[in-house]
């Protein structure tokens, strides 16, 4: 985690000392990286006997799992942004898709449809090659240089940092009503799958970070849990990428944030910085920061129980 802050750090030090220049460049690169990103998650994804495996069995218990967490966390968000909005005048909460003009569904969605190509393209690719892009280390590589990029952006904005300012300081409880929501979704969907409630808690406590929730989950629950829980994360992160410009302009920007939930730190920032607002990028990184931190503790809290 040390190591992203200190890349996002050196980015915006870069975007400051290249603010002479135009940087046009820029949101295309960064596309293209997300792009590769996606794949390289598809690889990791098609070649993982256990999720392969599991789709068929076990994938509709964790569609229902996300599907709950996903609707508990976006109407939590929505509640608190709602509150806010009521609170304060317009141009205070500036910088989300309240500025934009509307468009067209088509438009929000087309450049997802690429991203699901190339997720697609990437499980392809795992299911026939003998590739591990963790193991090789590429996928970080490659996030690091994303992250680098992100950063870029935000320094090179001057004014950024006002119009950070005229954020609500109420949007700091925007984790906590993330957790809340999932947690509350979980526990929803707990009547319509073959595990206890508990269970299904942990598998919601993982907000999307399915790395680090599966592998407490197999030590704790097994190994059929653990599968649950990577491919509900997982589903998690690819709505989050797939639908957070659509989110955002339903829900309001902290839904689009909300969906992220532990991801919106680093591999979906990207996305939900384009689809709620520039400002909205150091919401979204404290969010997954606390997030990231609880998923640990709140795992091994549920499966313990």
């Amino acid at each position: 985690m040390l190591t992203v802050f200190a890349v996002i750090l050196c980015g915006i030090l870069t975007g400051r000392l290249l603010r002479g220049r135009r940087l046009a460049f820029l949101p295309r690169l960064i596309t293209a990286v997300i792009w590769l990103l996606l794949f390289l998650l598809g690889v990791e994804v098609g070649g993982d006997p256990a999720v392969v495996g599991g789709l068929a069995t076990l994938g509709v218990a964790a569609f229902v799992l996300f599907g709950c967490s996903v609707a508990g966390s976006v109407a939590a968000s929505w509640l608190l942004w709602r509150r806010i909005r009521l609170r304060t005048q317009p141009s205070e909460t500036a910088g989300g898709p309240a500025e934009k003009s509307p468009s067209s569904l088509w438009s929000a969605l087309k450049g997802s449809l690429v991203i699901v190509a190339f997720f697609a393209a990437g499980c392809l690719v795992g299911l026939f090659a003998p590739f591990d892009p963790a193991e090789s280390q590429v996928s970080v590589l490659v996030l690091y240089a994303l992250m680098f990029f992100v950063g870029t952006t935000l320094g090179h904005d001057a004014t950024l940092a006002s119009r950070v300012r005229r954020l609500d300081p109420r949007l700091a409880l925007l984790p906590a009503a993330t957790a809340a929501g999932t947690l509350a979704g979980a526990a929803l969907a707990a009547p319509f799958i073959p595990w206890s409630l508990t269970d299904s808690l942990a598998v919601g406590a993982g907000f999307g970070y399915y790395s680090l929730s599966s592998i407490f989950i197999a030590d704790l629950r097994g190994p059929e849990l653990a599968t649950v829980a990577l491919l509900c994360n997982v589903m998690r992160e690819i709505f989050t990428l797939l639908a957070a410009p659509l989110v955002a302009r339903r829900a309001g920007p902290l839904a689009a944030v909300s969906i992220g939930g532990a991801t919106t730190f680093d591999t979906t920032l990207p996305v939900i910085t384009r689809a709620a607002g520039a400002p909205y990028a150091v919401v979204s990184i404290f969010h997954g920061c606390v997030l990231d931190f609880s998923v640990p503790f709140l795992v091994t809290f549920f499966c313990t129980l």
